[in-house]
């Protein structure tokens, strides 16, 4: 199988690289579900609020435009103004609010309640005109296009049946009492507006998936930023053959007592160390003196060979002893004539002596794995 090429991302983003990207204010977006929401809001607003605007309006209307004997003494048009505008800019307002506050959360949906503080600043790439050149006559400028063509006749559609629907009550208008016109004129708008939203929302129910598969293909990664953010993850191997050595020098701070009174160290050959002993006058059998198993393991064979300690490596009895056997303790009675073989190889080495090393048995009950499980016969 050929191997992929090193600039190609084909690896999909990883969580540390998307909680990075929403870091950098990447986040999901969709100007279209903004969109939606916003006009959806608005046209729900305008449906159910306007009966009360335009009573306010009105109101403030038919005292604008009374005039009587008290009108005329003391004409006052500042509190006409002011009245009118109580009447219209507190409404209008409330309607800014709720499109603003929807077009927030259907943006903080969309990108996972983050609120990123950093799109708030300018950024002046995008005032450069190249820039914002390349963006419209580009692959992206072109896909925009194709959208907005399409969303253009997806709304004059809906406007064309609209307006086809309602030609005859559109060419009333301004026949009538003039409160019952601006009632149907403002019904009539509210209800394009919402079929206008019913299709806004289509586009956003389109666009939201082409938006998120967008956004994890740019997120994508490749074969060496993988390994990149493994290796920064787990550490390089110096900084953690230096994390090893640390743990095996605080492990030698505890072990060199014991260490002192070893006169061999059995092994496995790397993953446990066994320091043992043989007086008679502390023990009628062979002891432990210490044992441990990684970096106290690897920090125990670094010790013996500092001190000519011998080290012998028998995996079967090192496990054997290492899981029958605590610190300070005689071993088991099974395991007396594998030690006593191996105790007196080395009294032989320290008496100057190249003996063979000697093949040592192991009773099968005390076959155990790694993990102290005994392997079955």
């Amino acid at each position: 199988m050929s191997e992929q090429p090193a600039g190609e991302k084909t690896f999909e983003p990883t969580e540390k690289r998307k909680k990075d990207a929403v870091k950098k204010g990447n986040v999901l977006r969709s100007k279209e579900v903004a969109t939606a929401a916003s006009v959806l809001v608005g046209a729900v607003w305008l449906k159910l609020a306007g009966p009360g605007l335009l009573s306010n309006i009105e109101t403030a209307a038919e005292g604008s435009w009374t005039f009587d004997r008290t009108t005329i003494t003391d004409f006052q048009p500042g509190q006409m103004m002011q009245d009118l505008v109580l009447a219209i800019v507190p409404p209008i307002l409330t309607l800014g609010l709720v499109v603003i506050a929807a077009t927030m959360a259907a943006q903080l949906t969309l990108g996972g309640g983050v609120w990123v503080i950093g799109n708030l600043k300018p950024k002046p790439s995008k005032l450069n005109p190249l820039t914002g050149l390349q963006r419209m006559f580009g692959p992206q400028g072109w896909i925009e296009l194709g959208k907005g063509l399409a969303k253009l006749g997806l709304l004059g559609s809906i406007a064309w049946f609209w307006g086809s629907a309602n030609l005859l009550a559109i060419l009333q208008l301004g026949r009538g009492e003039l409160t019952g016109q601006l009632s149907a004129a403002w019904d009539a708008i509210a209800n394009l507006l919402l079929l206008l939203s019913a299709g806004l929302v289509l586009i956003a129910l389109v666009d939201w998936p082409i938006q998120y598969v967008r956004r994890l293909s740019k997120l994508k990664m490749t074969n060496q930023e993988v390994r990149d953010e493994h290796k920064e993850q787990d550490g390089s191997p110096e900084k953690k053959a230096a994390i090893r050595q640390r743990q095996r020098d605080m492990a030698k701070g505890g072990l060199a007592p014991a260490m002192k009174e070893a006169q061999f160290v059995i092994t496995n050959p790397t993953h446990f160390s066994i320091a043992m002993a043989y007086d008679p006058a502390v023990a009628s059998a062979p002891y432990v003196i210490a044992k441990g198993r990684g970096e106290r393991a690897l920090a125990m064979r670094e010790m013996a060979a500092e001190m000519a300690v011998p080290v012998l490596e028998y995996p079967t009895l090192a496990r054997a002893i290492y899981f029958t056997t605590r610190e300070q303790q005689m071993i088991r009675a099974e395991l007396y004539a594998a030690i006593a073989s191996v105790l007196a190889f080395v009294m032989s080495l320290k008496r100057g002596e190249q003996p063979e090393r000697p093949r040592v048995g192991i009773p099968l009950e005390l076959h155990f794995d790694a993990e102290g499980h005994s392997i079955p016969t």
